[in-house]
């Protein structure tokens, strides 16, 4: 049986997001093929043109990500971020026309930075 797992936002995401990610995405770049998705998710979310409504998904999609409490925990070795993987994709099938190119160019180029001083 798989848990339920929301992703409603919640009002502390947004500054759980701000404080938080950063530093996860440090952490674990070199280890999750889903970096780059992730950082553009996050400069999506940042930017001002987003529609509001999408800016909350993606806001909550990553505040699931940042949080250590989640359905399969993260250090579970080879499991551990399935369920983030799922959820970040989910929100990219939704509000990938949010998520422009020049969101995933800059992401591509930071996880590039980032896997390159791991």
């Amino acid at each position: 049986m798989i848990p339920s797992v929301s992703i409603k936002p919640g009002p502390n995401d947004e500054a759980v997001v701000r404080v938080g990610f950063h530093h996860k995405l440090i952490r674990v770049a070199a280890k999750i093929p889903f970096a780059a998705d992730a950082l553009a998710l996050y400069f999506a979310a940042r930017d001002p043109a987003t529609p509001r409504k999408v800016k909350a998904m993606m806001i909550a999609a990553l505040a699931y990500f940042v949080m250590p409490a989640d359905a399969i925990p993260d250090v579970f070795a080879g499991i551990g971020f399935t369920d983030d993987a799922a959820v970040i994709a989910a929100v990219i099938a939704l509000a990938g026309a949010s998520i422009r190119s020049r969101h995933r160019d800059l992401a591509r180029a930071m996880i590039t930075h980032l896997r390159s001083k791991a």
